[in-house]
């Protein structure tokens, strides 16, 4: 197989570096360009444990994905084949809070690169999406999500990857860009930032602070590993076809008390622990993807169970308080702060 230049955007973030690593990993011919803003949540740091040879293959650059000049300058100085595109805001409580920047870097960045693919010509362009642009389901609802369901998104952060999947497929239908789409579940694993669910509960508790579960502690995500999450990306690259979506979800769902219970147990800490705070505004009450047609047509599937998966990540936070107390302090919102019926922290 002839080796491939990916340029991987938001490469520094949670899932996009550990998608870096994956691919270092199990591609050795190729070369991995990573292209991050460093925003609060980019992490060098997350790739620090690449080897020499992947070292040998990487390549970071410090730049916004807004800057169409710049990623044309990439493409063409690196001759890049594939762009697998990370980048965006992705935290719902801050998009309450300032909406606007979502749209900035999610629609625009999107289109940027799009555009930037379209002038120099590109073999696949692929958009990393959400379950949450269909909104919400009912906790008793028997339906699940599927590539062909409506968009309904309910919050900022919701609509912002809506409109950027509208956006990647428009540029397939007018432009003939080729691209792929992949919407995911709740991701979890090691390097994700502590203002998310599972690290922000875990590292809590090592901390011996309250872990603040919403009030309505009973809706559920379905969550995947995001290193299956970035081995479903590779098999969309290697077997998807041109202008589809392909949903990369497990089917196991677990509500938020069911997660702060479970790292509770992991670590031996007491109940007692748990506080209950208001929802923000927009909370969806339950995702679920049916994952059917790239488990049938590219012979995908999770390979790490949630069982096992929690605890293990619950245990890498516990072995690395170097890497994630840094981070604390660049957490943009405290979610004890929300107000029934607020518009926002108060």
């Amino acid at each position: 197989m002839t080796a491939l230049t990916l340029l991987v955007t938001g490469g520094a973030g949670f899932i996009g570096s550990n998608f870096v690593r994956l691919w270092l990993e199990r591609h050795p011919a190729d070369r991995v360009l990573n292209l991050d803003a460093l925003t609060y949540a980019g992490n060098l740091a997350n790739l620090a444990d690449l080897t020499d040879d992947q070292r040998e293959r990487y390549s970071f650059v410090h730049g916004d994905i807004r800057n169409q000049e710049l990623v044309e300058y990439l493409l063409g100085e690196h001759h890049v084949d594939v762009i697998v595109n990370f980048a965006a805001e992705s935290h719902n409580s801050r998009a309450v809070l300032d909406p606007a920047a979502f749209l900035r870097s999610n629609v625009l960045g999107a289109q940027a690169l799009l555009e930037a693919c379209r002038v120099k010509g590109i073999a696949r362009f692929h958009h990393v999406s959400t379950c949450e642009v269909y909104g919400d389901l009912d906790l008793e609802s028997p339906d699940s999500f599927r590539e062909d369901s409506p968009y309904r998104p309910r919050t900022p952060y919701n609509a912002s990857k809506a409109a950027t999947d509208h956006v990647v497929r428009a540029y397939y239908e007018t432009f003939k860009v080729p691209v792929t789409l992949s919407m995911c579940a709740n991701n979890y694993g090691p390097y994700q930032f502590p203002e998310k669910v599972i690290p922000l509960f875990t590292t809590n508790a090592l901390l011996g602070k309250p872990l603040p579960l919403y009030r309505h502690s009973q809706n559920r995500r379905e969550w995947v590993h995001a290193v299956d999450h970035c081995l479903g990306i590779e098999r969309v690259l290697e077997r998807g076809v041109v202008g589809e979506t392909y949903h990369i979800g497990t089917g196991v769902e677990q509500s938020v008390e069911q997660i702060a219970d479970a790292i509770l147990d992991t670590l031996g800490l007491s109940a007692s622990l748990k506080t209950y705070v208001e929802d923000r505004p927009g909370h969806d009450r339950r995702y679920l993807l049916d994952s059917t047609r790239i488990r049938r047509e590219l012979a995908w599937q999770p390979t790490i169970d949630f069982a096992q998966g929690l605890p293990e990540t619950v245990r890498w936070y516990q072995e690395h308080p170097a890497w994630w107390q840094p981070l604390l302090e660049k957490a943009a919102v405290q979610e004890t702060g929300w107000k029934a019926g607020s518009r926002g922290l108060e």
